[in-house]
């Protein structure tokens, strides 16, 4: 079951057909992520509403159908191919990668728009597509700003401690083949068949100076920090983890202390313009917390193909070239679609990308240690 998560109050087939629909897919259940999966709800709905209270499409309302994906590529799939019968305009959202390549691959073989908000996979589609495009950085993109960020703060005998993933190899594959020309060398710890105290013991044979989780959370990430933390010959190292985990309260949550000084990528600019400080503000009221940058994704996500839809008619058929003529204000910048070499989705190159952790002195405040590979601390 796919699973029906924002319902609309019962209403006749006239007034069904006056709304225009967005599919909204996310992990709201286990075991997607669901912190994520809110604020990327969160997000995805305050745009909707804002939309409706400017005018709708075409004076019609904007109506988002969700589906949770709970990280299940297969759900995913099957939930594109409902929305696709109920008649949706577009489809947006996804935070997890291998979700989002299946819906992606569907949403393809369907020629059903999909703006995918969160996923970072270079290989989104298996094929040049041009019913997809995407908001997040492509991984080879981000994750290379981050291998430069360990190189600049001296390390370059790094390991991984990574679980079984096509997300998680690719990230492996990238910092390997980015850091090895550099002098770096990154040695693999297959947590399938392996223990918090099998890494300790790794980074101390190979005399690494830093560790990259490449896993999930809660676990096993909680324990191979905390065991990393609490190995006296393991002080001096850097614990990292380039996917975001320690983006969101939960991580804080679960660790305390120890989740402090763990740099993470996040796709935010320095500051926040106008229209990002305002929504900034209405996504903290909404979620009763700080809202992560994948909040802001789902609200980009859903603006921008609120201005297409406005654009060329909410019930004429989707051209090729809409993601081409696509220019609009976002809450991180100006948003525009181009192809980009070895990418075969639609892409916004880029969306700003920081390196930050939460300060070891107040784990409740990020620090952004660098932009886009340039090393400089500042308070966020």
């Amino acid at each position: 079951m796919s699973g029906m998560v924002t319902e609309v109050r019962p209403q006749g087939r006239d007034e069904l057909n006056t709304r225009v629909r967005i599919g909204a897919l996310a992990p709201l259940t286990r075991p997607g992520w669901q912190e994520a999966g809110r604020h990327l709800l969160a997000g995805m709905e305050l745009a909707a509403s804002e939309v409706n209270d400017a005018g709708g499409i075409e004076g019609r309302p904007l109506e988002l159908v969700v589906r949770d994906t709970a990280a299940d590529p297969h759900r995913a799939a099957a939930a594109v191919d409902e929305l696709a019968r109920l008649g949706v305009a577009a489809l947006a959202g996804e935070y997890h990668s291998v979700v989002a390549r299946a819906a992606a691959t569907r949403a393809d073989a369907l020629g059903l728009p999909f703006l995918c908000a969160s996923a970072v996979l270079d290989e989104l589609t298996e094929q040049p597509t041009p019913w997809v495009a995407r908001l997040a950085p492509a991984q080879s993109h981000g994750w290379r700003v981050y291998a430069d960020f360990l190189l600049a703060a001296g390390h370059r005998r790094i390991v991984v401690a990574a679980e079984p993933s096509v997300y998680w190899a690719s990230g492996a594959r990238i910092l390997r083949d980015h850091l090895g020309p550099r002098g770096g060398t990154v040695v693999e710890v297959d947590m399938r068949g392996s223990t918090p105290a099998t890494v300790c013991d790794t980074l101390v044979d190979r005399h690494a100076t830093a560790l990259l989780l490449l896993v999930g959370h809660p676990e096993p990430a909680v324990s191979i920090v905390r065991s990393v933390r609490r190995d006296r010959r393991l002080a001096a190292t850097l614990i990292g983890a380039p996917a975001g985990q320690p983006e969101f309260a939960a991580w804080a949550a679960s660790l305390g202390e120890d989740g402090a000084g763990i740099p993470f990528l996040r796709y935010l600019p320095e500051r926040l313009g106008p229209l990002g400080a305002r929504v900034g503000t209405a996504l903290r009221e909404r979620l009763d917390q700080a809202p992560s940058f994948v909040a802001f994704e789902g609200y980009d996500t859903v603006t921008v193909l609120a201005e297409v839809l406005r654009a060329r008619g909410a019930d004429r058929a989707w051209p090729p070239e809409s993601w081409a003529s696509v220019s609009v204000d976002g809450t991180r910048g100006r948003i525009n679609f181009s192809r980009v070499p070895d990418i075969g989705v639609w892409q916004w190159a880029w969306a700003p990308v920081q390196v930050v952790d939460r300060d070891p002195a107040r784990p409740g405040r990020f620090r952004v240690l660098s932009t886009g590979g340039t090393s400089a601390p500042r308070g966020a």
